[in-house]
């Protein structure tokens, strides 16, 4: 029997043994909703349109699960995560929409049809449902009452069987914190399958969640959800007057900084290796929830360096991208940045493509696609066949940081094209004390004898060079234009500050399109992107560049930073 076939035969006892478990009847205290979801797309729902898959679907007066399976959505909407869009709407027609098609799911997949009866899935409906519960259950029935309760009960007690099953990560944090906080909040649950399910959370906690406080992705945003599963947990344990094991407590403790670390200026976080700003309030709710008390920021967390200084945060992707189970959808972002003034991001990476098909995703997850060196084509990790993880992976030297009066400086590589091409890339950073100025300093460059040889290879074959690309994509609400001759690119951001970029004439200064991949929107918004172009040659290559404040309100007052700035070379 082969494995799949074992794992569906095996899900399909753990349901059957699930149902027969006694339901539930009630609450042990009314719970109140912990998960936030956006207003405008909970009008959207119950205006009868649908967005998935960076499609807008209009199906008004059509239940959300008709089109779901029509338009190929459905697993995503089994995870219940557009309850929490209904109950920021909260009106009379939301509340319609939440409870017709909750008992809809519950009439035709509640006994354990259907594409929802998976761990992950399962964990993260239970603690809409309960979140939610209010709003569910409002001028329902006896008979609808004992239906949510029941089906509820049977997810619960399904979620103890496999939980521990689910995929390591992200996946089985979502399954065993489901279990934990749907399994307290219910009266007359098992105590036993609970206590199991505290603790294979605490050992996941100590196993997924590293010293530094951080996960094997990489991605800041699902560092973020499992901090926030991770406070739900332990907040329905000590609302249940229970403890919390010290390997989660100590699992929040380790992940606080760290995520305050890869915050930016304006609270969203950095965009890496597939993840997003995070949902709105999220990331501010589940720290102020944690009680956690941070003191001075890492200046490297979960292999990203961090400057900050006056209104500005610079944040640098210094590690080698994740590798194996936890690299698939990994990004090719080796030595990329991201720049916020204030409340404004100025240099971003384009982001997850995921919402928008696979085109996208795979574009998304490019070199070219992230504010870095970009080599005539060829990431600096390589995507393997199959689409999925990084087979070839840059390795990084450094990195090394310090700080003096002069600012806080950085300096790393990486040789994710010392095979392909011979060549190293290095990057070296510093954000002046003022956070006024970031200076860069690019190269390109044979260290070892066996990349030297390699670009030899490479140069017989094409004299002309290595043409590469110096890419600084910009949000979409920046202004950006050509100035002073071509020589350099002033910046106007929306609340009135003006930056200029100029570099030291080696390569070819131009702007043009990109664009900003960006979950809840239809499509990619345009934007826009500095590139300096050149060609890498047999000697050192090595491009100069700085990105000054020119001035710090909407009002013309003369500022240092608009005469011309030296950049090392």
């Amino acid at each position: 029997m082969s494995g799949g076939i074992w794992h569906r035969l095996e899900n399909r006892l753990a349901i059957g043994r699930a149902r027969r478990m006694r339901a539930a009847t009630g609450f042990a205290s009314v719970p109140e909703p912990k998960s936030i979801g956006l207003f405008a797309r909970g009008k959207q729902l119950v205006a009868g349109n649908f967005q998935y898959g960076g499609r807008l679907i209009e199906a008004k007066g059509a239940s959300i699960w008709d089109v779901a399976a029509r338009e190929g959505f459905g697993a995503e909407a089994q995870g219940f995560g557009w309850l929490d869009d209904l109950a920021a709407v909260g009106d009379g027609a939301a509340r319609k929409c939440a409870q017709d098609w909750t008992f809809q799911w519950i009439a035709a997949q509640g006994q354990g049809r259907g594409a929802g009866w998976t761990p992950d899935l399962t964990g993260r409906r239970v603690i809409r449902w309960v979140n939610h519960s209010v709003l569910l259950l409002q001028g329902q029935g006896r008979a609808a009452q004992e239906a949510y309760f029941r089906c509820l009960t049977t997810q619960v007690a399904y979620l103890a069987r496999q939980g521990r099953k689910a995929a390591p990560g992200l996946p089985r944090f979502e399954a065993l914190a489901g279990l934990v906080v749907a399994g307290l909040a219910l009266e007359g649950i098992d105590a036993g399958p609970l206590a199991e399910g505290v603790a294979a959370l605490a050992r996941d906690c100590q196993r997924e969640v590293d010293a530094e406080g951080g996960v094997a992705t990489r991605n800041p945003e699902d560092l973020l959800e499992v901090f926030t599963l991770l406070i739900w947990a332990a907040m329905a344990l000590v609302e249940a007057g229970r403890a919390v094991p010290d390997d989660m407590a100590a699992a929040i403790a380790r992940i606080a900084p760290t995520l305050r670390a890869l915050r930016h200026a304006d609270g969203g976080l950095a965009r890496f290796h597939g993840g997003a700003r995070g949902a709105e309030g999220r990331l501010d709710m589940a720290l102020a929830a944690s009680g956690v008390r941070v003191g001075p920021l890492p200046a490297l967390a979960m292999g990203y360096a961090r400057f900050a200084a006056g209104r500005t945060t610079v944040l640098v992707d210094v590690a080698p991208p994740p590798g194996g189970r936890a690299g698939v959808g990994a990004h090719a972002s080796t030595l990329a940045f991201e720049l916020t003034s204030g409340r404004r991001a100025l240099v971003v990476n384009c982001g997850s493509g995921r919402a928008f098909g696979p085109d996208w995703e795979l574009a998304g997850r490019a070199t070219a696609s992230h504010s870095t060196v970009s080599l005539e084509g060829v990431s600096s990790s390589r995507i393997g066949r199959e689409g999925r993880d990084l087979t070839e992976r840059a390795g990084v030297t450094g990195p090394q940081m310090a700080q003096d009066g002069a600012g806080q400086h950085l300096s790393v590589s990486h040789t994710g094209w010392a095979v392909t091409h011979g060549l190293v890339h290095g990057r070296v950073l510093t954000l002046d004390a003022s956070g006024r100025r970031l200076t860069g300093t690019d190269t390109l460059e044979a260290v070892t004898p066996g990349e030297r040889k390699r670009l030899a290879q490479v140069m017989a074959a094409r004299p002309e060079g290595v043409p590469f690309c110096l890419r600084f994509h910009l949000h979409p609400e920046v202004d950006a234009r050509v100035d002073l001759g071509g020589t350099a690119v002033s910046l106007a951001l929306k609340s009135g500050e003006i930056w200029v970029f100029r570099h030291d004439g080696r390569g070819k200064l131009g702007l043009e399109p990109s664009v900003y991949l960006e979950k809840g929107r239809l499509q990619p918004r345009p934007a826009q992107q500095i590139v300096l172009s050149g060609v890498a040659g047999a000697g050192d290559t090595r491009i100069g560049w700085t990105l000054a404040k020119a001035q710090d309100t909407p009002l013309a007052i003369r500022d240092l930073d608009r005469e011309e700035m030296p950049v090392p070379v």
